[in-house]
């Protein structure tokens, strides 16, 4: 396989047709190709998600993460995980924006000369949660859903996204086949979050795929943290490009 990729930032038409900037990383086969929109946690728009972005770019797909947090740090260094921190904390982003940044993504995606016209999403922690609101809110073609959070259940008082809804409920509107990665040990989502997550799904009849991983609680794919299980992120990464591989 060919895997020389080409990655910059770029600046995409994201929510309102506003300007914002993102993180791509986009093979270099002559395609056809698909694509994949990934979404940053809540940290912000960090090297660590950068290397994830490269990482698909490198495994023969086009792929971006728009900065969601552009409007509100501009000029923040991308390759600083405490960016948002830097502009008063972890940023709570409403939902119809997030959907907007997705869209624009997606849009920029299909646009590239390469493109199969397939588009998937992928995030990780509130990404994840972030990740099934774009498959409930646009059509895709397949999403990825890395220990999303506060789907199932209502964020708390004092956390940054306290006063988003679950999106449980909108499970007869997911467009597209997906993929739950989870810990086993995680507290959001729980097991039991999983647990109602799928049988929404199965009662309204998607396609999903979820695997729970014993030993593993949350943020388990990231590398740089002490919650890294490296066993369960291997076997985690060869469901995401199977997946993948399979809708896009």
């Amino acid at each position: 396989m060919y895997d020389a990729m080409l990655a910059e930032t770029v600046t995409i038409t994201g929510h309102n047709g506003d300007a914002i900037e993102a993180y791509s990383a986009r093979t270099l086969q002559a395609g056809p190709v698909g694509g994949v929109v990934v979404i940053h946690h809540l940290p912000g728009y960090d090297r660590q998600t950068k290397e994830f972005t490269r990482a698909l770019a490198a495994g023969g797909l086009n792929a971006v993460m728009p900065n969601l947090y552009h409007r509100e740090a501009p000029g923040a260094d991308p390759d600083d995980a405490m960016a948002a921190a830097r502009a008063g904390g972890a940023i709570p982003v409403p939902d119809e924006r997030i959907v907007g940044e997705v869209a624009g993504a997606a849009a920029y995606l299909r646009g590239l000369g390469n493109a199969n016209g397939k588009v998937g999403v992928i995030g990780h922690c509130s990404g994840g949660r972030q990740s099934f609101l774009a498959a409930v809110s646009l059509p895709l073609d397949a999403a990825v859903d890395c220990y999303g959070g506060f789907v199932v259940e209502t964020p708390p008082e004092g956390h940054p996204l306290h006063g988003s809804p679950a999106l449980v409920e909108r499970a007869p509107d997911l467009s597209c086949p997906l993929l739950g990665l989870f810990g086993a040990e995680d507290q959001h989502p729980s097991p039991e979050h999983v647990a109602t997550l799928e049988s929404a799904l199965k009662a309204n009849g998607k396609t999903y795929e979820f695997h729970s991983y014993d030993g593993a609680g949350h943020a388990f794919l990231q590398v740089d943290r002490t919650s890294y299980r490296p066993e369960a992120a291997v076997d985690a990464w060869q469901r995401i490009w199977a997946f993948f591989g399979r809708y896009l």
